[in-house]
């Protein structure tokens, strides 16, 4: 099913764009915590915390747990490249697959990170605004055609 009309395009583009946007950020992000040492990677995703009190031996099994997390970044921020990439064609699967993934993915972000205070507004917090930005239009884009 396509999605028509230009508002509607107009808010499934912009959803679209904060979802690359989004998607390479998070895609960089899980790059970066998988290739560098676990302690750069802790201090790098909790990064409103004195980077001094991060530095440790950690376990290997930490290691294993921070690499996994941002395996987890860097597929979350593929599909929402692809995603926003068929959000801007007006793809309905690609808003819902696109909000799930980015979406839940933020949503623990902002209840472990966000409300725990162990980040910085940028990019952490922005990225949480980008990402429910980028549901909120396209739901509301999808909504309103629907009901046409």
């Amino acid at each position: 099913m396509k999605l028509n009309r230009q508002k509607t395009s107009t808010l499934l583009k912009i959803a679209a764009i904060l979802w690359v946007i989004w998607g390479v950020v998070h895609a960089l992000a899980g790059i970066l915590t998988i290739s560098g040492d676990t302690a750069t990677a802790v201090s790098g995703i909790a990064d409103g915390v004195d980077p001094a009190s991060l530095v440790m031996d950690y376990p290997n099994a930490v290691g294993g747990i921070i690499n996994q997390h941002g395996f987890n970044l860097l597929w979350g921020g593929g599909v929402t490249i692809i995603g926003g990439i068929f959000i801007w064609r007006k793809s309905v699967a690609a808003i819902f697959v696109s909000a799930l993934v980015g979406g839940l993915l933020d949503i623990g972000y902002f209840i472990f990170i966000d409300l725990g205070s162990y980040n910085k507004f940028m990019p952490g917090t922005v990225m949480t605004i980008i990402s429910a930005s980028a549901v909120v239009l396209s739901f509301y884009a999808y909504f309103k055609e629907i009901k046409k």
